[in-house]
C-alpha cells in the first residue's frame, strides 16, 4: 500500500486531525511487534477482551506519528489521527478498496488444516514465474486478511492469500473483501470444529468463500463437501482430488511404491515421494490440481515437486556462550520471514543485539530495490552488529548504518571470530538454507547435547488464550512460573508472558523472583511459599507475598517497618478452604480483620486453593470448597473497607468450575497444553517435546542380555538401539525393562534393560527404516507427555519438572 492520509480517509470515510499529506505504507496492529517507524501507523484495535488504545502511549514513546483510532486523545501532541467508527471495519473497507484496484490473479485457500503448507508450497513453486504476494505466517482472520491484502503492489500478478474462520457467519465478511480466482478448500477437520453445530454447518461457512470464484478445487474424498460444492456451484469449473479413484486428480499406484503416479483427468504424472503420510499426499495433490488450472507443463511440475522445501515455519531461541541469547531462524529467507524474525526479536529485552544476514532469494524483483528495503528495517533495530554473507548482499554495505561486516560464506565468518567475541547480546541467524548458518548457532549455543527439551512458545499462548476465551474479559489471569516454570525456564517463559501482558505470575519461593527481577521481569510477582529469612529481599526487589498466618503477617509486616517502607505493602491473603495445607481458617477472620486495621500492610487479593477440580467424583467437595470461600472471602472484604481481588480457580477449576473465576484465575498446567477433560485437551496444543537421537544400532544375538545387571534377555535377534538419554537427564529407573516405551519414526519402540545415568536401550524390530541418527521422541505426540507420566506412575508435573537442568532447553515459536 502506498496512500496519503487524505486518500485512506475518502476510501474509508473517515476523520482526519493533523497532517493528511503524510505517506502511510504500514498499518501495524500489534504494538509489541512494530518493526519499522518510517510510513507506519498503528492502528488501535479494540476487541472484547482488550483495547488497543491502551496501547497508543508506547507506540508513541517509539515514535509513530500517525495512529487510525476509534478516539482522539489530544494528550499526544504532533500526533496525526485517523478517526474512525469501528476499527476492524475500517481496516476491512481499506483492504477491499485496494484489492480491488489491482491486477491480480488470485487464489484463496480455506479448510481446517494445511492452508499454510499449501501457501508456501504454491510460493515455492510459482512466485519465479509470476511476481507473487502472499499471507505473512498465519495471516487469515478478520484481522489478518486484510493485513495480507494491503501487501499487495503495482507489480504483483499473483496473490496466495489464507482465508480463516473460527464460528459462524465470519466467512461472509471476509468474501466480501476478497474474491479468489481460484478457490481451494482443504481438509475439513476438527479444527474450530466445536463452534459449530455440525460438520454441514462448518462447510458451508468454509464454502461462502468461493461465491465469486471461476474455479472451486476441493477434496472429493469428503463426501458431505463434495454434495454441498455440486448443490451450490455446479455451473462453476470444479476440480476434486484425493485418494478415492472417483476423483480428478488421484494416486493411481500403491503410495509404498518407490514413484508415486498421479492421476490428472486423462493424463499422468509420476515422481518420487520421501513424506508418504496421508496430509502431504493429499496437499501433494491439491498442489499439482492448482499448478495445472495454472497451465504448468507436467515437467515442470515435477521438478517444482523435487525442489519443495520442507515449510519451517519456526524461530527457536537458545542459550548461548558469554551470556548471549541465540535466535536460530536459519530455516528460510524471503522478506516477510525477515519481518517475522524482526518482531520476535522485540521480545527480548537486552539492549545490545547482533545480526547475522545472508543473500536473499526466491523474491522476484530488482537487488538494488531489494536491499533497500531490507536496509531500511534493519537500521530500524539498531543493531550493534551487523555480519553480511553473500555475494550479492556484501556490494550494498553501505546502506547498513550499523558497525557491518561482509563475508563471501559462512566458512569466512566463522574463521574472522567476531561472532564468538560478542558477549551479553542476542543474536539473530537469518539466512537462507544455502548457507549454512545452522553452523553458527552450533557455534554460539551453551549446551551442545543431542537431547533436547524443546517448548512451543505459540502453543503456550494458544492455551492461555483458549483458557481466556472461557472468561469474562475483566478476568485477571496469573502464570505459575514456581520449579523454573515446571521445568521449562522460568526467564525465558516468564519474559514471553510479560510480552504478551499476563496480569501477575506466581512463584513458589523468593529467590525465583528475584532472579526474573534482576533479568528484567517487571509484571507482579507473587511469591507463594515466602520463607522467613527471604522477607527482607521480598521487599527491596517489590516482590508481593503470600500471607497464611498470624505469624507470617507479624514478621513481614516488621520487615516492611523495618525497610522504611512508607506506603502501604501489598500483600495476598489466603484462606483454608478445605485442603488442609497453609490458610486462614474461617474462625480466625475476626482477629485477621483487626490486626490488618492496625498493619501498614494492603490486600492485593484474597484466594485459596482447589484440592480435586481434576476430579469430577469430588465435585461435591470442591462446591463445598467454593462455598466456604465465597462466604469467608466477602466477610473479610465486607469488614476490611475495600475491595482487594479473589481468586481460587486453577487451570482445571478455570474449565469445570468457570462461574467461580470471581477477578482472577490461575494457569499453570493449563498452558502447558495439559487437562484431565478429554474434551478440553482437545482443544489445547501439546507445548513441550523432550527429543533425542539413536546413537548405535545393534544386532543381539537370540539370549543375550542388555544393560546393567542382565534384567533384560532377548528371545530371538533383536534390533537394539542406544540413545544418550538416562537417569541423570530425569527419566525414572522404573519405566526400564519393557515398562516404558519412544517413539521412532511414528512407531513405539519399547525401552529394554535397566535405564543408564546417561543412556538407555530400545528395541526397533518393529520400526521400518531405522537407522543412526533417526530422531527419537522421549515424549510429545507418541507417547504423549500423559501418557509418558502413566509409565512413571505420576502426574505430569513430577515429570517435567524432574527433567535435568544439563538437558539442553530451546524455544520455539511456530
Amino acid at each position: 500500500m502506498n496512500y496519503t492520509i487524505n486518500q485512506i480517509a475518502e476510501i474509508t470515510n473517515s476523520k482526519v486531525i493533523g497532517n493528511n499529506e503524510l505517506i502511510i505504507k504500514n498499518i501495524a496492529f500489534d504494538s509489541r511487534i512494530i518493526y519499522a517507524i518510517k510510513n507506519t501507523a498503528f492502528i488501535a484495535i479494540n476487541t472484547k477482551k482488550n483495547s488497543g488504545e491502551k496501547f497508543i502511549e508506547s507506540v508513541v514513546d517509539r515514535g509513530i506519528k500517525v495512529i487510525i483510532s476509534e478516539h482522539h486523545y489530544p494528550q499526544f501532541e504532533n500526533i496525526t489521527w485517523v478517526i474512525v467508527e469501528n476499527a476492524v471495519q475500517f481496516l476491512q473497507k481499506l483492504a477491499k478498496y485496494h484489492s480491488e484496484h489491482s491486477d491480480l490473479k488470485s487464489i484463496g485457500i480455506t479448510g481446517s488444516n494445511g492452508k499454510t503448507i499449501l501457501k508456501e508450497w504454491l510460493y515455492q513453486c510459482l512466485w519465479n514465474e509470476f511476481p507473487t504476494v502472499k499471507s505473512p505466517k498465519s495471516f487469515n482472520s478478520q484481522i489478518g486478511l486484510p493485513l495480507s491484502l494491503l501487501q499487495i503492489n503495482k507489480c504483483h500478478k499473483l496473490g496466495i492469500f489464507e482465508v480463516g474462520i473460527s464460528m459462524p457467519n465470519e466467512m461472509e465478511t471476509l468474501e466480501n473483501i476478497f474474491h479468489p480466482q481460484i478457490g481451494l478448500l482443504t481438509h475439513i477437520g476438527t479444527a474450530h470444529a466445536a463452534n459449530f453445530s455440525s460438520e454441514e454447518e462448518l462447510i458451508n461457512e468454509k464454502i461462502k468463500l468461493f461465491k465469486d470464484s471461476e474455479v472451486i478445487i476441493y477434496n472429493g474424498d469428503n463426501l458431505l463437501v463434495d454434495k454441498k460444492i455440486k448443490e451450490l456451484y455446479s455451473s462453476k469449473k470444479l476440480i476434486t482430488y484425493g485418494f478415492q479413484k472417483n476423483n480428478d486428480v488421484f494416486i493411481k499406484t500403491n503410495v509404498k511404491d518407490e514413484n508415486i503416479v498421479v492421476k490428472y483427468f486423462d493424463e499422468e504424472i509420476s515422481f518420487p515421494v520421501y513424506q508418504r503420510d496421508e496430509a502431504t499426499l493429499s496437499n501433494a495433490l491439491a498442489l499439482i490440481a492448482v499448478l495445472k488450472e495454472l497451465n504448468t507443463s507436467n515437467d515442470s511440475i515435477i521438478e517444482k515437486i523435487n525442489a519443495l522445501k520442507a515449510v519451517e515455519m519456526r524461530l527457536e531461541a537458545i542459550e548461548g556462550i558469554k551470556n548471549n541469547i541465540i535466535i536460530n531462524d536459519s530455516f528460510n529467507l524471503d522478506l516477510d520471514s525477515l519481518k517475522t524474525a524482526l518482531q520476535f526479536l522485540n521480545e527480548y529485552k537486552k539492549t545490545k543485539k547482533s545480526l547475522v544476514l545472508t543473500d536473499i532469494f526466491d523474491v522476484n524483483s530488482n537487488s538494488k530495490e531489494l536491499y533497500e528495503e531490507v536496509s531500511e528495517l534493519v537500521n530500524e533495530q539498531k543493531f550493534d552488529s551487523v555480519f553480511l554473507i553473500g555475494e550479492e548482499i556484501t556490494q550494498f554495505r553501505e546502506l547498513f548504518k550499523s558497525n557491518t561486516f561482509t563475508f563471501i560464506n559462512t566458512k569466512e565468518l566463522i574463521d574472522s571470530k567476531h561472532l564468538t567475541e560478542i558477549e551479553n547480546q542476542i543474536i539473530l541467524l537469518k539466512g537462507a538454507r544455502k548457507f549454512e548458518i545452522e553452523k553458527l548457532k552450533d557455534l554460539l549455543e551453551l549446551r551442545k547435547h543431542d537431547t533436547v527439551l524443546e517448548i512451543n512458545l505459540n502453543a503456550i499462548l494458544h492455551n492461555i488464550n483458549y483458557h481466556k476465551s472461557l472468561l469474562k474479559s475483566s478476568t485477571k489471569m496469573m502464570a505459575m512460573v514456581k520449579a523454573n516454570a515446571y521445568g521449562l525456564g522460568s526467564y525465558e517463559i516468564s519474559e514471553f508472558l510479560q510480552h504478551h501482558h499476563i496480569d501477575y505470575l506466581g512463584v513458589a519461593f523468593a529467590d525465583e523472583g528475584v532472579e526474573l527481577r534482576k533479568k528484567g521481569i517487571t509484571t507482579p510477582i507473587v511469591v507463594m511459599n515466602p520463607e522467613q529469612h527471604s522477607y527482607d529481599t521480598i521487599i527491596q526487589y517489590n516482590l508481593e507475598p503470600e500471607i497464611y498466618s498470624f505469624r507470617v503477617l507479624e514478621l513481614f509486616y516488621e520487615a516492611a517497618q523495618k525497610s522504611g517502607h512508607t506506603k502501604e505493602y501489598p500483600i495476598h491473603i489466603k484462606l483454608e478452604t478445605g485442603m488442609h495445607r497453609l490458610g486462614f481458617k474461617e474462625y480466625e477472620l475476626d482477629d485477621l480483620i483487626q490486626t490488618l486495621h492496625h498493619k501498614n500492610l494492603r490486600v492485593q487479593s484474597i484466594f485459596s486453593h482447589l484440592s480435586s477440580s481434576d476430579v469430577p467424583e469430588e465435585r461435591e467437595f470442591t462446591l463445598k470448597q467454593l462455598e466456604t470461600f465465597s462466604k469467608n472471602s466477602s466477610y473479610l472484604i465486607e469488614n476490611i473497607g475495600y475491595q482487594p481481588m479473589r481468586h481460587i480457580l486453577n487451570s482445571s477449576g478455570i474449565t469445570n468450575y468457570t462461574e467461580h473465576q470471581y477477578d482472577m484465575v490461575r494457569i499453570g498446567i493449563g498452558m502447558l497444553g495439559e487437562s484431565p477433560t478429554p474434551k478440553i485437551q482437545k482443544q489445547l496444543r501439546s507445548s513441550v517435546s523432550f527429543k533425542t537421537v539413536i546413537s548405535q544400532i545393534s544386532m543381539v544375538g537370540n539370549g543375550e542380555s542388555v544393560g546393567y545387571s542382565r534384567k533384560y534377555k532377548t528371545n530371538h535377534l533383536t534390533k537394539i538401539a542406544t540413545i544418550p538419554v538416562g537417569y541423570a537427564d530425569g527419566i525414572p529407573r522404573l519405566i526400564g525393562n519393557l515398562v516404558g516405551n519412544v517413539g521412532v519414526n511414528k512407531t513405539l519402540a519399547p525401552i529394554v534393560g535397566n535405564i543408564c545415568m546417561d543412556m538407555m536401550m530400545i528395541n526397533v524390530d518393529e520400526v521400518q527404516n531405522v537407522k543412526e541418527g533417526d530422531k527419537v521422541t522421549i515424549f510429545n505426540a507418541k507417547p504423549s507427555l500423559k501418557e509418558f507420566a502413566g509409565y512413571c506412575k505420576t502426574i505430569t508435573y513430577e515429570v517435567l519438572t524432574s527433567i535435568s537442568p544439563r538437558v539442553k532447553r530451546i524455544y520455539i515459536k511456530d
